[in-house]
């Protein structure tokens, strides 16, 4: 099949990379794309928010599936100018994406399907949102009720920087704050069946030791010793099936990848959100770890046909993923920076190590320079952790990037005690 890929970050390069490896992929296309996405797939240049012109460059393509990368364009209605073309996609309709659009909709739509999560307080004036930080007390828990590219949330023990987030959005969601280790859980979903994916966790703290601002995520891992064996099971009994379950109710059927990120707190497993789309950066572990083949499963979701699909293949080893930040993330990062090392990464390194890139670009040389916040994600496998995390690092040693930044920690934790027992 013939497949358009829309978006241009780690996340849409990770999707990129999986459907090139897929024998029944003929053609594969990208739109934006990104550097390293040039490699595997054609760029086009079109305007990832404008559904009209996706659905153009599609039916121009002739292709046989859409995957649409991001939550902006999935939220601006771009899945359906494709779906009215009777073009094949993967990704959820605007109404259904509200569950990321909108905190307040997707706590609207746990409480009908009595899916667990935090008590929560929906705050449109100052005196509400005294209300509300008053009665959970710290730590305080403020979310933008919006998109905000993953840093609309303010975890904080400072009720005076709570109070400033929240008054700095239109409408904002305060809810009570979540104890335990948090997990990624993806499941792809037509509409009614929901096959899960393998659990993962991601580091969203700027700096080792969970320190310093949230960000988009600084790395991630897979699969999660630590975690019961029955969790996915759990999670999908209460948490997934029941929501897609409730959208369909709604008249708002939720076709694509539901992504519920979980706090498994001491009285059980709660929902902290709920995107549409693949997580970053847990989709490059989730994907070097998945081993049937990606676009026969997408295409099953945009096309109805979940309910027939094989059970899927996972590889018994583990993935880990680095992120390398621009000098500056996650505040105003510094970019246009080039980027050396990447070649040795290829020479030295593959497959077993490979790097997915974020925010880059080429200049008219030829060069890849920096052109975001999230540059690259260095993503490795191996038969346990500690191999994965090894050989993630000794690739990511071999990249140079002038003032940039990285976390040391990513999955250390976990891969000792994994290592230990």
């Amino acid at each position: 099949m013939k497949v358009l890929v829309i978006g241009g970050g780690a996340r849409e390069h990770a999707l990129c990379r999986s459907l090139s490896l897929d024998p029944d992929v003929t053609a594969l296309h990208c739109a934006p794309g990104n550097a390293g996405i040039a490699e595997v797939a054609e760029l086009h240049g079109v305007n990832a928010l404008d559904g009209q012109a996706v659905a153009e460059l599609a039916a121009g393509l002739e292709a046989d599936l859409v995957v649409v990368g991001p939550e902006a364009p999935l939220v601006a209605g771009v899945a359906d100018a494709v779906r009215d073309r009777g073009i094949p996609v993967f990704g959820p309709s605007a109404e259904a994406a509200q569950l990321e659009g909108s905190k307040a909709f997707a706590k609207d739509v746990m409480a009908a399907a009595a899916v667990p999560t935090a008590r929560s307080y929906v705050c449109t004036t100052p005196e509400e949102i005294d209300e509300a930080l008053d009665a959970f007390g710290a730590p305080y828990v403020v979310k933008d009720d919006g998109l905000a590219a993953g840093k609309g949330v303010v975890v904080t023990e400072d009720v005076e920087a709570a109070r400033a987030h929240a008054l700095a959005c239109d409408r904002v969601v305060i809810e009570e704050f979540l104890d335990g280790p948090e997990v990624s859980l993806f499941a792809v979903t037509d509409g009614e069946t929901v096959v899960p994916l393998q659990p993962a966790q991601d580091f969203k703290r700027a700096y080792d030791g969970d320190e310093g601002p949230n960000t988009g995520g600084m790395g991630a891992y897979s699969p999660l010793p630590w975690a019961d064996p029955k969790l996915v099971d759990e999670v999908m009994a209460t948490v997934l099936q029941p929501t897609v379950d409730e959208l369909r109710r709604r008249g708002t059927p939720f076709s694509g990848l539901l992504y519920a990120g979980l706090a498994i707190t001491s009285r059980g497993v709660r929902v902290i959100e709920f995107n549409a789309r693949f997580g970053d950066p847990e989709t490059q572990v989730v994907l070097a770890r998945l081993k049937t083949p990606l676009a026969g499963l997408l295409h099953a979701a945009a096309t109805g046909t979940l309910a027939t699909f094989p059970p899927l293949r996972w590889s018994d080893g583990a993935a880990v993923t680095v992120v390398i930040a621009s000098h500056n993330y996650p505040d105003t990062p510094r970019t246009g920076d080039p980027i050396d090392g990447l070649a040795d990464v290829v020479a030295q390194d593959a497959p077993k190590a490979y790097v997915l890139h974020a925010g880059t670009k080429r200049d008219d040389s030829g060069a890849v320079l920096s052109a975001g916040g999230r540059v690259l994600s260095v993503t490795a496998t191996g038969s346990d952790l500690t191999t994965a995390r090894q050989r993630a690092y000794r690739a990511l040693d071999r990249i140079s990037l002038d003032g940039s930044q990285h976390r040391t920690d990513i999955a250390a934790k976990v891969a000792d005690e994994a290592a230990g027992a």
